[in-house]
């Protein structure tokens, strides 16, 4: 038996799932539902369909209901509190009534260039592609028609906590990736608001910046709490009661930070799925970088994050290829086996994958300049074309691009990395993922028992804080004391020479980009 009321929940919109992941008042995952989905490239845009959004949301709370009933014979009524987190940043942009005005625009797209580059040099503030900012300033300088109804703009997360609970809000990390953050304040930079709405004063727009951005909220704060209609929407079964307490919905990048325990300065974390991503707790802004974005924890601390826009994908489709092959021997093999057998493989690969190549882009890359992505694998005649160097070069290649972005954090900021927390799909066939990025990194890379949920795993905690925690007590003291005091933790530190061949594989990578280069310019979509 569970008691309800000492539980809560976390919701991620992820790029390839929708989850749920419901904790008990020892911050262990007790039952789970998700949802698969995927996202388009439509007439250029990556994106997704919001209805599905909301159609995923439910077939995933139905999953998790459905499976509480099994597991606990109990039925699910109430939580002691409610997260959502999502995709970080893109463009939602609303008119008065709440209508969408364009498709929903993702972190994926490479399509503001023009926008962040001026941005960037207005603000004197690095402003990356995927931001809500660049995303809508870019849409100023085409005079995209949606403009002039234009009332509101959020991300996903902040769009589904708004159907839930009416509340126009959004977590202090997802809100950096819209607009530049002031840490005394918690707020928008006042001075960097009055510098873009100074900029398109003449443009004709009867909307200023801050009218049209969301309240930033830090973890901890009350963000609403779910009405009729978002139980109705959550659960049409209608179990669901109303007044559940939710908190500031939040970024997929704030929740990994605090599933893996990385908010405190010093700490820092990957996330490997779709996309893949380094977080960096600092004590003090670094320089104006155009590969580095700065963002925050959700209590507010400064954060170095390199993003890459391009991890698993390539990896999905040629295990997809090895199960179809599978499939037509008459020996099929479950999709999470295969997974193990061909991650477990690369281990068995040569440091430098025996002379093999590939770029695993699906999509443009910020840290390389592409706007465009073509997935390309190369090798030369010698190449040693086994299986386990097929398969450690495309787990290399995944990683490849994080390591040229840390590198320019290491060398040209000076911020030390001493150890780093991982979590992710890349990450699940235990020691693999890790071996592979402590090679790229060359530092121990420790996984928790609980890497696999992920971000509704980090958006529940954020939950349980806003529940459970005491008067005065921070997110960092909650987390250190009260969930990861004894969470078992696996730590890998790779060998010198799988350093090294991760070294000889990246100056490899680099001294043949214009491969990729010339596959984006010749190879039409």
């Amino acid at each position: 038996m569970i008691n309800l009321n000492e539980t809560v929940l976390g919701i991620e919109l992820g790029s390839t799932r929708i989850k749920a992941v419901l904790i008990d008042r020892e911050h262990k995952p007790i039952a789970s539902g998700s949802f698969e989905w995927e996202n388009q490239l439509r007439s250029g845009i990556w994106t997704y369909d919001i209805d599905d959004a909301v159609a995923g949301l439910r077939a995933c709370y139905s999953d998790l209901k459905r499976q509480v009933q099994d597991r606990y014979g109990v039925l699910l009524t109430t939580v002691a509190a409610i997260g959502i987190s999502g995709m970080m940043h893109g463009y939602l942009p609303f008119d008065r009534e709440g209508k969408l005005l364009c498709p929903f625009r993702t972190w994926r797209n490479r399509m503001t260039a023009e926008a962040a580059e001026r941005l960037s040099a207005l603000f004197d503030f690095n402003i990356p592609q995927r931001w809500s900012i660049a995303h809508l300033y870019q849409a100023m300088l085409r005079s995209e028609p949606h403009l002039s109804r234009l009332a509101k703009i959020q991300t996903l997360s902040g769009y589904i906590h708004r159907l839930l609970t009416g509340e126009y809000v959004v977590g202090l990390d997802e809100a950096s990736g819209m607009f530049p953050i002031d840490e005394k304040t918690g707020g928008f930079r006042s001075d960097l608001l009055d510098r873009f709405d100074s900029l398109v004063r003449d443009e004709g727009y009867s909307f200023s910046i801050r009218d049209v951005l969301p309240a930033p909220l830090p973890a901890g704060a009350s963000a609403g709490y779910l009405t009729q209609e978002g139980a109705e929407l959550l659960d049409p079964e209608g179990d669901l009661i109303p007044g559940i307490p939710f908190a500031a919905p939040e970024g997929d990048a704030g929740t990994g930070m605090v599933a893996t325990n990385s908010v405190r300065v010093g700490t820092g974390n990957v996330s490997g799925g779709t996309s893949d991503f380094a977080m960096i707790v600092v004590e003090r802004l670094p320089g104006v970088h155009e590969e580095i974005d700065m963002v925050t924890t959700p209590s507010g601390l400064p954060v170095a994050m390199i993003h890459c826009a391009n991890c698993t994908s390539d990896i999905n489709a040629w295990v997809e290829l090895f199960s179809e092959f599978a499939e037509k021997t008459g020996n099929p093999v479950e999709k999470g086996d295969l997974y193990e057998l061909l991650f477990q493989e690369a281990l068995k690969g040569e440091p430098d994958c025996g002379g093999l190549l590939s770029y695993n882009y699906y999509s443009g890359e910020g840290i390389t300049h592409l706007s465009e992505g073509r997935p390309v694998f190369a090798r030369t005649p010698d190449s040693r074309m086994t299986l386990p160097n097929f398969m450690r070069n495309h787990l290399t290649s995944a990683l490849a691009t994080l390591k040229i972005g840390l590198e320019i954090l290491l060398r040209d900021q000076k911020v030390p990395i001493d150890s780093l927390t991982a979590h992710g799909g890349f990450f699940k066939t235990k020691g693999v993922g890790q071996r592979i990025l402590s090679a790229a990194t060359g530092v121990p890379v420790s996984t928790l028992e609980t890497s696999g949920e992920g971000g509704p795993y980090g958006m529940a905690l954020l939950a349980a804080y806003l529940a459970w925690k005491t008067d005065g007590e921070s997110l960092e003291e909650y987390l250190d004391h009260k969930v990861f005091c004894s969470a078992k933790r696996t730590t890998v530190l790779a060998e010198p020479e799988e350093i090294d061949g991760f070294n000889r594989y990246v100056d490899r990578y680099r001294k043949a980009f214009s491969v990729e280069c010339e596959a984006v310019r010749t190879i039409d979509l």
